[in-house]
């Protein structure tokens, strides 16, 4: 048996189509993450969530109805508000820019399937991920690959996946492109096929993550406590340029909102969270050539006691640059780049490749 991870969109719609046509038994599961009444709109109603909303829920349910499969929700609320949630806002409250998909992913999603499967009886785990896995006899490891359309692909948010979780992953549409998704969506009569993709934070609907923070901390009744007070805007010299309202509102590479009058453009270039400083520079500062990643997952090779050429990743959208990567002690790696990156932020995460194949990866840290 399989257990396929159902969001409602076409992508896991998709995957549970397949699988069905393949003949294999498989049982369908949806994840309720976050209560769709927390957040309300400017009018006082509930914003619309793009994260497992009841309306996914639903469609998710028809696809399961229509191809004949088991399905279940699980509600995975309170998990979700401690692996992704809570992190998220801690991230931001000490000055760093998080990047909560992957969390939701590996520590999240995945965890939880490989659990679930285990009760269903299911040997093996399917989601809708654009990315690819396979074992590696000569290596004998599991290896994570980038799917065949590249602008698709999703392993960046996958690197922290062990191997035991890869072991028992599917990922249908590695080979796929999106509009052969589709394709395969529509022939098989289903709703979901001409969906639309969900984008950003699907847990701030709507991408308004500064609010999002204040309203938080506002529920829990800790918001005079630990919100970030006002403060100084200065250069990297240490000249004051202005003010702040809270370094929370604030992430590196961040041009609009800071109201500084300059001759030439300034970017945020660090965060002091504990001096309560935002500094502002060129975009020559803003520029850097190495890092400290922690919590370093190696996937396609065991931690290597030489350094390693590869090309690395500080964000998804941005460019693999050539880098080489040092593991060092206690999980950390230091990775310098060939050529100089822009805008490098901790808490963000760098992804590690060779060729196709994610060699690992793990959080920035410092710069």
């Amino acid at each position: 048996m399989i257990a396929i991870a159902m969001s409602g969109g076409v992508d896991s719609s998709t995957t549970a189509v397949l699988l069905a046509e393949s003949g294999a038994e498989c049982v369908g599961l949806s994840m309720q993450l976050w209560n769709q009444r927390r957040r309300l709109g400017p009018d006082g109603e509930p914003l619309e969530s793009r994260c497992c909303s009841l309306d996914d829920l639903y469609d998710a349910r028809r696809v399961a109805e229509h191809l004949g499969m088991p399905f279940y929700v699980v509600n995975l609320e309170d998990a979700f508000e401690t692996a992704v949630v809570e992190p998220f806002v801690e991230a931001y409250l000490a000055g760093e820019t998080p990047i909560p998909c992957v969390s939701c992913n590996t520590k999240l999603k995945f965890a939880q399937l490989v659990t679930l499967a285990k009760k269903f009886g299911a040997s093996k785990v399917a989601t809708g991920h654009y990315a690819r896995v396979r074992f590696d006899e000569d290596r004998g490891r599991w290896v994570l690959s980038r799917a065949v359309h590249r602008e698709k692909d999703q392993t960046y948010f996958l690197f922290e996946m062990t191997q035991k979780q890869l072991s028992l992953a599917m990922f249908p549409l590695g080979e796929m492109t999106k509009a052969e998704v589709r394709e395969i969506a529509r022939r098989a009569g289903l709703a979901t096929a001409d969906k639309a993709e969900s984008q950003e934070i699907c847990f701030i609907p709507d991408n308004d993550y500064r609010k999002f923070i204040e309203d938080y901390l506002d529920e829990k009744g800790t918001r005079a406590d630990r919100l970030p007070a006002a403060g100084e805007i200065v250069d990297t010299a240490g000249n004051v340029l202005g003010h702040h309202d809270g370094t929370h509102r604030y992430t590196i590479g961040q041009r609009r909102g800071m109201g500084l009058a300059a001759a030439r453009p300034l970017y945020v270039v660090q965060i002091q969270r504990a001096a309560g400083r935002v500094v502002a520079g060129t975009q020559d500062e803003l520029l850097g050539r190495e890092l400290i990643a922690r919590d370093v997952n190696w996937v396609a090779i065991a931690e290597p006691g030489e350094p390693v050429s590869c090309l690395a990743r500080i964000r998804y959208r941005a460019e693999d640059a050539p880098a080489t990567v040092e593991a060092l002690p206690g999980g950390r790696a230091r990775v310098r780049f060939d050529d100089p990156q822009r805008a490098i932020s901790p808490g963000q995460a760098v992804v590690f490749y060779d060729g196709d194949d994610v060699l690992g990866g793990g959080w920035i840290e410092t710069t």
